[in-house]
This record gives C-alpha cells, sequence and structure tokens, in this order.
C-alpha cells in the first residue's frame, strides 16, 4: 500500500520510518523548492498551534523558524536583528493592545 504525503519533514523521519518496517520515498529539495517548502511547513505547524494551544506545537514552528533563519544568514543575525528591534520598539511583554491613534488635524 502506498501512501502520498508530499511534503516537507524532519531530517529523521526517513530512518523512522524505515523502522517501522516500510519504504520511504524522499529526495532533496532545491533551494527554491525548500523555501517554498518551508512557508507551507510555517503554515501547517501555526495553523495547529492555534488550534491546539499545544507546547509541542510551538516548538514545531521554532524548528522552522530556526531553517528559515540558516537560509537568510545563520541564527545569530536574525538574533541580532530581532534584538535591535526589541530595543526600538520593545517586545510584547507589557500587552498593549493600541486601539487608536488621535491626531490634532
Amino acid at each position: 500500500m502506498k501512501t502520498t504525503h508530499k511534503k516537507l519533514v524532519r531530517d529523521r523521519i526517513p530512518e523512522i520510518i524505515r523502522e517501522d518496517g516500510k519504504t520511504p520515498v524522499c529526495r532533496t529539495l532545491s533551494q527554491e523548492e525548500y523555501l517554498a517548502e518551508l512557508r507551507k511547513k510555517l503554515q501547517e505547524e501555526v495553523r495547529e498551534f492555534l488550534e491546539a494551544n499545544d507546547p509541542a506545537e510551538l516548538a514545531d514552528i521554532c524548528e522552522v523558524i530556526d531553517a528559515f533563519a540558516e537560509l537568510l544568514g545563520g541564527k545569530e543575525r536574525i538574533l541580532q536583528i530581532q534584538q535591535r528591534k526589541r530595543e526600538s520598539n520593545g517586545a510584547f511583554a507589557e500587552r498593549i493592545f493600541l486601539e487608536s491613534v488621535l491626531s490634532e488635524e
């Protein structure tokens, strides 16, 4: 029996499938395909987190974000950008919800 998945999976998934006595059919994605599949995976993981509110799903989101970070210059570079934005605009720690902005015009 053949089950079709056609999706990006974690590195050890083919090994786990083989350990289960099955045969995975896989290929390595090009850079463009990888980027497109990471986008799909991020959407999938975010949807799953929003539906379940499960920390394990949040960990999956972090894994996809780490993969994106590596593609975009490395995790350290992304963390530096994050820190600069945190310093200039703040974080979300104070739970501020902007209702509106009034002007004198």
